[in-house]
């Protein structure tokens, strides 16, 4: 599978305070490529068929307390344990503060598979290593734009090369708002409704300006004028101004983009002298804003052009 969609045993340890029972495994070379998980209780019965063995292996109490009555009859324990943990499982890991038996730690280190442990209840694991592997393994792309945090709503700029968007993201950040990502922006789809962009780790907190070069714009305005990613809910394409194109007057349809299967709404903006873009992209955000809480001034403002024409 291609690296992007995987991650590593090592760094889920790292993100959810995992302790390694088994150290003499590098975590680093082991990894995870699917975002869901599995409670290995039918397995550690000795029924394979339809086993999910790619996922995270989980074990809780009960589990735990099942284990203790496999392990009663040595022999049979030992071929459950190489069925399970050879059948190409990517990790195991016990909540509760539960320690696995010396048993299945010999036969994970003869596979070389990590053994971890979780001092969270199962059902807070789960949730949590549900949600952490579902953002970072989210399918991905990589866009030419700008993300602005505006009064909360994500809002991606895009266009073409030197048509403003840094300098529009320049504007809004001096106007309190928050910058997420200048030139290169990744976009993951992290459901079907909800798509996360951020930064790629080498430009973060950068802006280009033609003319001057670049500003760390972290460093230049504080902490408080940068944002690690955003939900994007709107998108504002800029454009050259055609006096022959037909804009957009009323916004009383809407337009929309589409990324990773998942359409975001969407507004073309003619770019031409003397147009402030941020003080634009401000109203479109909270423009946008007003709409998901149901009030939208293009259809308000044809109702009572509508019923002043029938009085």
């Amino acid at each position: 599978m291609d690296k992007e969609h995987r991650v590593s045993v090592y760094d889920m340890v790292k993100e959810l305070n995992l302790k390694e029972v088994t150290p003499e495994i590098n975590s680093k070379e082991v990894y995870i490529e699917q975002a869901e998980i599995n409670r290995p209780a039918l397995q550690l019965a000795g029924f394979f068929e339809n086993f999910a063995q790619n996922r995270v292996q989980i074990i809780g109490k009960a589990e735990h307390l099942f284990i203790e009555e496999v392990e009663k009859d040595v022999e049979n324990a030992k071929n459950i344990y190489k069925r399970f943990i050879g059948a190409g499982i990517p990790v195991i890991v016990f909540c509760r503060n539960l320690h696995p038996s010396e048993m299945m730690i010999k036969v994970a280190k003869e596979y070389g598979v990590p053994v971890l442990i979780s001092q969270d209840t199962t059902s807070e694991f789960m949730a949590e290593v549900i949600r952490w592997l579902g953002t970072v393994l989210a399918p991905s792309i990589t866009i030419h734009g700008v993300l602005v945090d505006v009064f909360g709503e994500g809002i991606l700029i895009t266009g073409e090369s030197g048509i403003g968007k840094s300098e529009a993201a320049l504007e809004l950040i001096r106007r309190g708002h928050r910058l997420v990502s200048d030139d290169v922006v990744e976009i993951k789809r992290v459901s079907k409704k909800s798509l996360i962009g951020t930064s790629p780790e080498v430009t973060r907190f950068f802006i280009e300006l033609r003319g001057i070069g670049i500003i760390d714009v972290k460093n230049l305005y504080g902490v408080e004028s940068v944002k690690m990613e955003q939900e994007i809910n709107l998108v504002i394409q800029l454009e050259d101004w055609n006096k022959d194109a037909d804009y957009d007057r009323l916004g009383l349809e809407e337009k929309y983009v589409e990324y990773l299967g998942n359409k975001v709404a969407a507004h073309t903006l003619p770019i031409r002298p003397g147009r402030n873009l941020a003080i634009i992209v401000e109203a479109a955000a909270i423009n946008h804003r007003q709409k998901k809480m149901g009030y939208n001034a293009a259809e308000e403002l044809y109702k009572r052009v509508t019923g002043q024409m029938e009085d």
